[in-house]
């Protein structure tokens, strides 16, 4: 879902062309989905050819070595193996080593120069600066069931008082209390806004992420669930805090986890899904992958081969059973067919290990519609009409007729103009966006959020 996709860059060595130096440092930008990260390539001669290792500025890795390196021709090859990662490129008259890298079956364009690239400021008009016009706490809640402590902040309007409150729900993949990616901390601004107007706030890290205890590997959204039920007992438990007050609100996949924890519970007062879905994740992972490779102009042929091979996968998927020991050999010996000479071994046994863990099963299976339809309190369901991850129009009616079929009459369901995946105003919608915009938080969306959860906390 809101899970853009974070690439361990590793490539590139050794070259030499008539009349160039090919040793020395060489420096690009690999331009991902949702990312921009520098990479620097140390070339060095050995007795037959070359070595060189790689540095990721961005993600603070050095000397990853390059396993295979080949030049001839002007053309540079090189694989990491163990990273399923490959580089193709040509050194030309200018100096300049223009190329692709590919990981996973997807290319990238990547060229490198001898010019130090300098990472760009990055300017987050939005993030609130301390000291905070309100009480903040660190706090920790523990997970009874599981045995996870959970630590996070908790955003009080004063010291003293009583307040109604929300639980920040994350989305996919490992996330901190702030929500913190590509520079951004939604769930920080989305806190401070909420807090000044007179709402507590609790949002704590991810199990096995940042400051919280537990195996986040082995987590799946009902684990990451009762976790957030821990969090309702917590806010329970304060005196600052109305305990006919509490509310979730959930983004991208932590928009499928506040209806499971609210359809289950007498303690939650209203719910917000931000970018929430109410369809089966395999059908969603389907349209996100159409509508992301659509816009970044990948052909209808290949869309359509892709979306056949990966609905065989998730079909097996479906089918298996919770005690089936052979999922992962049997969807392996299907990528293996299907793919063919186009990625290799290690490649495949990447992907396979990636669709076969215990949260993407589980969340393939799953249907949100199910824990919907068991919510009868209020809920302000809100998507952003240029999110490429969980597209508005078909999440925002399932989610409406879920929540009708289940006589809930209590729901609203908005789209708004010109937002994606992280509400972020923008132009695209795609991935490539949120690192590159200033904006952390649409205004018009903390608005719509803040004024919704007041009328219910009247």
């Amino acid at each position: 879902m809101k899970k853009t996709v974070f690439f361990l860059v590793a490539i590139f060595a050794s070259i030499t062309m008539v009349g160039q130096e090919i040793t020395g440092q060489w420096n690009g930008v690999l331009k991902v989905p949702g990312a921009q990260l520098r990479v620097v390539f140390n070339v060095n001669k050995t007795e037959n050819s070359y070595s060189s290792t790689m540095d990721s500025p961005d993600q603070g890795a050095k000397g990853i070595p390059v396993t295979t390196t080949s030049f001839e021709n002007s053309i540079l090859k090189l694989q990491i193996p163990s990273a399923s990662i490959s580089y193709e490129g040509t050194l030309n008259k200018e100096n300049m080593i223009v190329g692709n890298f590919t990981q996973g079956g997807q290319s990238f364009a990547m060229n490198m120069s001898r010019s130090v690239i300098e990472k760009k400021i990055v300017i987050r008009p939005q993030e609130p600066q301390k000291p905070y016009p309100y009480y903040i706490e660190e706090v920790t809640f523990e997970n009874k069931t599981d045995k996870n402590v959970l630590a996070g902040t908790l955003s009080l309007p004063q010291k003293e008082g009583h307040f109604p409150a929300v639980i920040l729900i994350t989305g996919s993949g490992p996330q901190n209390r702030d929500e913190e990616l590509l520079g951004h901390k939604p769930f920080l601004v989305l806190a401070n806004y909420l807090t000044k107007k007179g709402i507590a706030v609790l949002r704590f890290d991810d199990r096995g992420v940042a400051k919280s205890t537990g195996d986040f590997k082995t987590a799946t959204t009902m684990d990451f669930a009762k976790d957030v039920r821990a969090g309702v007992d917590y806010l329970r438990s304060r005196k600052e805090i109305f305990k006919n007050k509490i509310g979730l609100i959930g983004h991208s996949e932590g928009g499928v986890i506040a209806p499971i924890v609210a359809g289950n519970s007498k303690d939650i007062n209203f719910i917000v899904l931000l970018a929430g879905t109410a369809i089966r994740g395999d059908k969603l992972m389907l349209l996100q992958k159409e509508k992301i490779e659509r816009q970044m102009g990948v052909s209808e042929n290949e869309i359509q081969k892709g979306q056949e091979i990966l609905k065989g996968a998730y079909d097996m998927i479906l089918a298996s059973s919770p005690i089936d020991t052979n999922l992962k050999t049997k969807i392996n010996s299907y990528f293996k067919l299907q793919f063919g000479e186009k990625m290799n071994e290690e490649q495949i046994s990447r992907l396979t290990f990636q669709i076969t863990s215990p949260w993407m099963v589980n969340f393939l299976k799953f249907d949100p519609s199910t824990a919907l339809e068991k919510v009868k309190c209020p809920v302000l369901a809100i998507n952003g009409d240029k999110d490429l991850q969980v597209p508005a129009d078909v999440n925002i009616n399932a989610i409406k007729n879920a929540l009708a079929k289940g006589g809930n009459k209590k729901a609203t369901a908005k789209i708004l103009r010109n937002l994606n995946h992280l509400f972020q105003e923008c132009k695209t919608g795609s991935p490539d966006e949120y690192e590159t915009l200033e904006q952390t938080f649409s205004p018009i969306a903390l608005e719509e959020i803040s004024k919704w959860i007041l009328v219910q906390s009247k």
